[in-house]
């Protein structure tokens, strides 16, 4: 199968855990361990977040007042550059060599006109007390929203357009090769008049880019791994009901969280459509969540609209 492989942000940092070099790669490195098994037998593209590392990179970014900041389609680029190459290296390593790796840097067109770059919602950076959040928001001129009990920046994510390199992308796999790509829903670009790509100042959905990429490159199935076993209506009140498997219409009728499983709903939504099939479930439990043991996928032929677990 050709698979794209969307990691959520507990593959590469746990929430509350110092955002080290070393924690880094202990998380991809078992994250590499978990997705080995499929990248052996599959065509296989490994996507990934970045809010938290971006964030990151923007602080220290702000610690050098010689110069102006880097802007966030740089930072962007570096958040792809820097977790591609663990991801790489750390899959690589467990296949032992069995199978060339190639992380790349995307980027991902988006329409100048977006109403997000008027409406920041895409949380980036690390969390904040509310003290210290008012005084970074008034020293940085950021845009600040609450983050479960904590507070963090908010940059415009636009919806994408299109992958730029997915042709190359389509290559690769045709040539055997495993892809990295999509970095934190890749760079986002504009096309100017003369066809030259621009850079804009926002961070896209890392799950509405690896659909629409998946959607780009005709693949069998898009896995959104979380650390979750099941979409699930009223998540967290006794009224809890968990989804086995969904058509988009039907599935669409239900509401879900804005900030957590609301987008990754929508975008698998938006695969299914092309006419793949999307997989919502478990990182640590990848075998059993494409065996459909676990999780929960979102495909056109379901005729009762919802199957409930």
């Amino acid at each position: 199968m050709r698979i794209v492989a969307a990691l959520g942000g507990n593959a590469l940092a746990r929430r509350g855990e110092p955002m080290t070099a070393d924690h880094l790669r202990a998380n991809v490195r078992a994250t590499c361990e978990a997705l080995a098994g499929l990248a052996r037998e599959h065509e296989l593209v490994i996507t990934h977040g970045n809010g938290p590392q971006v964030g990151l990179l923007a602080l220290q970014n702000l610690a050098y007042q010689d110069v102006a900041a880097y802007p966030l389609d740089i930072l962007g680029a570096e958040t792809q550059g820097m977790i591609g190459y663990v991801i790489q290296q750390e899959l690589s390593n467990a296949l032992a060599g069995e199978r060339e790796v190639a992380a790349i840097v995307t980027t991902t067109e988006v329409d100048e006109a977006d109403p997000a770059f008027d409406r920041p919602t895409k949380l980036i950076g690390p969390t904040y007390s509310a003290q210290d959040a008012a005084e970074a928001a008034s020293e940085y001129r950021w845009t600040i929203a609450r983050d479960g009990a904590a507070f963090r920046r908010v940059v415009p994510s636009p919806a994408p357009k299109r992958i730029v390199q997915s042709p190359l992308v389509s290559e690769l796999l045709e040539n055997g090769k495993l892809v990295v790509c999509v970095g934190g829903g890749g760079v986002p670009v504009k096309i100017d008049s003369r066809g030259h790509q621009i850079g804009m100042q926002a961070v896209v959905d890392k799950d509405a880019a690896s659909a629409t990429l998946a959607a780009e490159l005709k693949a069998d199935v898009l896995l959104m791994l979380t650390d979750g076993d099941f979409v699930s209506e009223n998540w967290g009140t006794p009224e809890q009901r968990d989804i086995l498997t969904a058509s988009p219409e039907g599935i669409s009728e239900l509401s879900f969280a804005e900030g957590s499983m609301k987008p990754k709903v929508e975008s698998a939504v938006k695969f299914a459509k092309s006419g793949g099939s999307a997989l919502i479930g478990p990182l640590d439990r990848i075998d059993d969540l494409i065996a459909r043991r676990v999780g929960t996928e979102i495909r056109n032929d379901v005729p009762e609209g919802i199957v409930w677990v």
